[in-house]
Order: structure tokens, then sequence, then C-alpha cells
């Protein structure tokens, strides 16, 4: 026995000799009868076909696990214990048939993972000295110098020190036009370049690069289950067991044996346990394909039922890429305003900080790139700076800064609303006693914002909301652009969370959508974080629990899409197995369905699940452009 059970051949070869075995058998009993010949061949076929599904059975039992191997071989057994050969060579045949048809589809179902796979560089051309050495990806470290042809892979992150380059980053973003890559750019691994050359200084290699981290991410999701693939993993490790008892109790009423073995084979729940992650993980690899990081199968679950979803505004309803258009001096020139504005902002990282840092740079004629810095600085959370420049002490921020201050503006308060009524986010620039400088800071809405509202409402979307740190009247004005249900102005981090802590518990699950940098308690306090369009940031990877590649804030719709029709695609597949099971059941009990054609339907119906989820791979979002 023991050398049966280790007899080794491949599932393809065991389906390509059974099928012979049972054809011939077939032939045979049906010219000859019941011959010796014929039965030898059926029970050959049990034998071939039978051996690997008993081998998994018995060592699922060391492990005191009870599955459908241990189903089929009971009945099997029994089968060849009542004479009946060809049942005992059809139930095994089909269900080896069944498995292998299985198997081969569900590779489907993770072929956009591996074509991500299949997108890894393979090689790296880096310079030492004058000479251009070609070296695995692996071998290179920081600050190596790679040079990349057209038709090439970039295998590292980095930054371009010479060179440009139209490159795809569709490995990346899911987006197939190609992006126009120079001078101080940053350009990601994984990514292929279509015109040009490039010169890259290497900042993140091997396993710390980008697209290392999203083939880790997708790989990882793909194993991490669903609330109901859990449920139905739990259900079948009792179910199984359950049926063997329930056979035994049918054999003692009815005495009919083969009315209790059929009852094994039918009820084996082999649709219902596969119908769950076979969608999930088509689903994945769907949105791996198309710049979405889903991670995990409970995840894609989630974001399948979300009802709420909350904004931030600046770089993610807005380009992030705000410009100073307006400077309002008191006593001192615009010029020195914004020199003050730019040494008290230059240690921060903030996207207004950086518009005015950018502003006073283009007035620094013939040194365009430096400015001056603060002697000390002090952040003040959710309101601004206080700092010292040439010996004298400023502050910096909002109007909640100089009301902490005590420093009065009321004089100015009806320039301050006309300008925020035209959505403009005002910075205020003071000294110890007074007002010295306005500074109006415009960030343009995407365009896609302004169509993703309603595209969100039809995917069923019942609520939509912002939240900033913004004053209300800018708020409002973004607010209106962009069609928000609600919005919520005027917010500390904490007071992000409060918000959706309050959306989730009047309206139900709420996911935060933020880019990931200065978002961070929200999107880890929500019930969904939403990180989206920052390339390769850290933060945005670890924290969020989907993350949106490209920075075309449509791609939030496409993940909404896809969610819902995985989770819709799951139960289709969960009904269908539950109808069948329910068919075959009453199908025995009137004695309409045998052992071979119970075994028949049972593996259909697993072959459609898969077959159903692999529909999912060619999941596309029809929605209009603006």
């Amino acid at each position: 026995m023991k050398k049966l059970l280790n007899f080794k051949m491949t599932k393809k070869q065991i389906l390509i000799s059974s099928s012979i075995l049972v054809t011939a058998s077939f032939v045979l009993n049906k010219l000859i009868g019941y011959h010796y010949v014929t039965i030898a061949l059926m029970l050959l076929t049990a034998l071939i076909a039978g051996l690997p599904i008993l081998k998994r059975a018995i060592v699922s039992a060391r492990y005191l696990v009870v599955g459908i191997d241990a189903l089929v071989s009971i009945a099997v057994i029994g089968a060849i214990i009542i004479q009946e050969y060809w049942e005992a060579a059809a139930v095994t045949f089909l269900f080896m048939l069944g498995d292998y048809l299985e198997s081969r589809t569900i590779e489907k179902t993770r072929s956009s993972i591996r074509s991500l796979l299949d997108l890894s560089p393979d090689t790296a051309r880096i310079k030492r000295g004058d000479e251009e050495v070609i070296v695995s990806p692996d071998e290179v470290v920081m600050h190596d110098l790679v040079v990349i042809r057209p038709g090439e892979k970039i295998p590292v992150d980095g930054k371009v020190i010479e060179g440009s380059a139209y490159i795809n980053q569709s490995a990346i973003t899911g987006e197939s036009m190609p992006i126009f890559k120079e001078l101080n750019d940053s350009v990601f691994s994984g990514t292929i370049i279509e015109s040009g050359y490039l010169i890259v200084e290497a900042e993140k290699v091997g396993e710390d690069t980008t697209f290392a981290r999203i083939l880790h991410m997708v790989e990882d999701a793909a194993d991490k289950k669903a609330k109901t693939q859990k449920f139905l993993e739990r259900f079948s490790k009792y179910y199984t067991p359950a049926i063997i008892l329930m056979s035994i109790i049918f054999y003692f009423i009815t005495k009919d044996i083969r009315l209790a073995l059929t009852l094994l084979v039918i009820s084996c729940p082999g649709a219902l346990v596969i119908s769950a992650p076979v969608s999930i993980v088509a689903g994945i690899g769907n949105g791996a394909k198309k710049g979405v990081l889903v991670k995990g199968g409970d995840i894609m679950e989630k974001l399948g039922t979300v009802k709420v979803i909350a904004f931030d505004k600046t770089g993610t309803l807005t380009t992030g890429q705000p410009r100073v258009t307006r400077v309002k001096s008191f006593q001192l020139s615009e010029e020195k305003v914004l020199e003050i504005a730019a040494a008290g902002e230059a240690y921060s990282e903030h996207p207004l900080a950086k518009a005015i840092i950018n502003r006073a740079k283009e007035g620094n004629e013939g040194n365009s790139n430096t400015i001056n810095r603060a002697e000390e600085s002090t952040i003040i959370t959710g309101q601004g700076i206080s700092f010292t420049y040439e010996d004298k002490d400023y502050l910096i921020g909002n109007r909640k800064l100089l009301n902490e201050k005590g420093i009065n503006y009321q004089d100015l308060e009806q320039y301050i609303q006309d300008e925020e009524s035209k959505g403009q986010t005002l910075v205020i620039l003071a000294d110890k006693s007074e007002v010295i400088g306005i500074i109006s800071i415009a960030d343009a809405v995407r365009q896609e914002s302004l169509s993703l509202v309603s595209d969100l409402k039809k995917k069923g979307i019942k609520k939509t909301v912002m939240l900033t740190g913004d004053n209300g009247l800018a708020a409002k004005e973004i607010a209106r652009q962009t069609g928000m249900d609600d919005y919520y102005f005027e917010l500390l981090p904490e007071d992000k969370v409060n918000a959706l802590n309050e959306l989730s518990t009047k309206y139900g699950r709420t996911a935060m959508v933020g880019d990931g940098v200065n978002d961070a308690p929200a999107l880890a306090s929500a019930d969904l974080g939403i990180a989206i369009g920052h390339l390769g940031a850290d933060v945005a990877m670890e924290t969020a629990d989907v993350v949106l590649m490209s920075e075309n804030i449509d791609s939030l719709s496409y993940a909404i899409g896809l969610s819902r029709a995985t989770v819709f695609n799951m139960k289709q597949n969960i009904y269908f197995a539950l109808a069948v099971s329910a068919f075959l059941l009453a199908g025995v009990l009137f004695k309409k369905v045998n052992l071979s054609l119970g075994m028949l339907i049972h593996e259909l119906s697993v072959f459609l699940v898969v077959v159903n989820a692999v529909r999912l791979l060619g999941y596309k979002e029809r929605r209009k452009k603006v």
C-alpha cells in the first residue's frame, strides 16, 4: 500500500491514462458486459485516478481534517465493495477531470498577477567609470548610475540625472499613455522607456523598489481571505464530517448503501468552498493590472460595501500643486513679504508652503534656487508657524493662529472673505503686533474630480464629503465645483478622525481618500483608507488599505466598480453552488441521481464557478469622460 501511495504521475499523465482506460471499459461494457476484462479496466481506472485522491485524504486525516478527498475516497471504496465497478471508475475519473480543469482555469484567475511578475526587470546596465556593465538588478546598489535605452525596463527607483524619455508606466499606474521624464524627475522600477534614453541615479534598489513592493503586496493580498471566504472554510470544516455521519444514518434507516454512497459524493462542498477565493483572486489581479492595489480579500469585500466616501481636499480633489495668485502687503514690499514668508515655511512640507517658496524663488533673480531660512521655527499644529528671521519674531498661518496670539485683523476681514469666496486659501504673515502681508494661494481642481461624484453615486455610494483644514469659504467653493454632498472645514488631524467616526456611526461603512502624505491618521482610523496618486510614497503604501497608483482620481471610481463586481460575482458563485447542492440532494432522495451522475454534475458546478470568476479579469469600467 505504501509503495502504491508513493507512486507518482503528473496530473496530466493521470488524466490521459484514466481517460483511455475509462473509455475502453465503457465500450467493452456495452459490447460484452461485465466481463472480467471490463472489470479489470474499471478497477485499473479507479486505481490510477483514485490513488492521488486517497493519498490527499490520508494526509489530511493526519491533521484531523476531513475534506472532499475523504468523501470521494469513502464513496469509491464503498462502490468497489458492493461491486459497482463502473461507478467507482466513473467517479474517480470525473473527479480527476474536474480537478484538472479547475486548476487550469484557476491559473487563469491569477494571470493578471502573473503578468506583473513577467514585467520584472531581468538586467541592469550600470556605468563603471567609462564602461557600461550589464548586471542583475539585485546587484545594483544605491547611487549607482543606471543607463536605460529605448525598449528597456527601468530596474531601479531613482532620479534622472541625464537625458529625457517617454516612459510607459502602466505596470505601476495602469495607464497606457507614456509620460515624459527629464532632468530631476523620478522614475520607477518596472516601467519601460518607449523613446529617448536616461541615466538614472539609483535611490531604491532590489526589494525596496516600488515595483517589488507592489508585487509583494499583490501576492500577499491574494492570500488574505475575505470574511465570506473564512466563514465558508469554517462551514466546510464541520460540514464534511456531518455529511459522513448523515450518510451512515441514512444507511441504517434505508439499508440502501448506494443511496448513502451517492449522498457522500453529491454533498462534496467543492463549488461552495471555492466560490469566494476564485472571485477575490480574479478581482485583485484585475485591479493590480490597472494600478489599483487592494490589500486582501477582506478589503475587496469591504470596499464593495462602502456607503460614504470622505475626501481630503489638497492633493486629492485638487492637483496638489497650489500656486500663489496674489500678495497683499502692508508696510513692506511684496518681495519682502514673500522673502519673510518663505523663510518661515522653509522647513515645512505642506503644499501651501511649497507654493510660497516657489514664488519667492522666482523673485530671487540670479539666485533662483535658494532662499533664506528662519533662525528659529516652531510648528503650531493646525494653525501655522512661529519663527524668528533677521532677529525679529513672526507668525505665519491662518486666522486661528492670529486669534490665539491676540493679533487684531478685523479691518482686513472683508478682504479676506472676498478672496476666500473665490476659492483662494489665505496665508497671513504677521509680526507680534499686526498683519504685514496676506498671500492668496489657489489649487486647481482636478478635471476628473468634476464627474467623480456622479460616477460614485451610480455605483451605490450614498454620500460624499470633503474634509479639509482650509477655511469655510474656500472649502465651500471646492465642494460646489466637485458636487460634494457636504463638507467639513478648518479641521485639525484629530478633527478629521472624529468626523470619520461620526460619519461611520450615522451612515455606515466610511472610506477616507487622501494623498497618503499628511492624512495618515485619517487613513488609518477610517473603516477603509484609500491613498491616491503618490508613486512610491512609503506612508501611502503602508497606511492605506487601497492604493491608487495613478494620479487620476477617477481610478477611485474604477476601484469601487471593480469591488462591487467582485462581491456580486462571489455571491453569484455561492448561490449557484447552493442551488446545485439542493438540486442534487433532491435528485438523490428521489433516486434520480446515481453516483457517477452526481459526481459529473458536482464537477461541472465547480468548473462553472471558476469560469464565472474568470470573467472578472475582463472587467472594464464604462464611463463618460468630462
